[in-house]
């Protein structure tokens, strides 16, 4: 494998790790951290230091997971290890769900701080104000998504 498809497997992997450190929560609903994943790989088989761990979450091209250690992180993260791996593909249910949760609770802060600092504005204004903020991130999620 050449330097460039090796840098953008670690940059791939590297977005994918912290995409799903970003989302998801562990069982008691905490975010995981390098100790639960290290002991949930650990659990399987599987041997990680942390500065492995710190390289893979880097993009650093001195580790080169072998299928054994994606296998392990996908089911401590519970998702497919292939899509630790490749650039495209659809995102995990509970990746999407927690990214949607996210989307919405944004878009009321935006809603709540529009009618906060308008509130001197007319019903009918507020309401139109309200709608273009609405169409500007439905066409934002919409670019996102292709």
């Amino acid at each position: 494998m050449g330097d460039a498809n090796r840098e953008r497997s670690a940059q791939i992997l590297a977005d994918k790790i912290n995409l799903l450190l970003d989302t998801l929560r562990t069982e008691t609903g905490h975010p995981y951290d390098f100790t639960t994943i290290q002991q949930g790989i650990k659990d399987r088989g599987v041997a990680m230091s942390r500065t492995k761990w710190h390289y893979l979450k880097t993009a650093d091209t001195r580790v080169r997971p072998d299928e054994k250690l994606l296998r392990a992180l996908g089911e401590v993260f519970g998702v497919d290890p292939r899509y630790l791996v490749h650039e495209n593909g659809p995102l995990p249910e509970q990746v999407e769900q927690e990214l949607a949760t996210v989307r919405a609770l944004r878009r009321a802060e935006v809603r709540n701080f529009a009618a906060r600092a308008l509130g001197q504005i007319d019903p009918e204004g507020l309401q139109a104000i309200l709608e273009v903020i609405e169409k500007k991130e439905s066409s934002s999620q919409d670019d996102s998504t292709q």
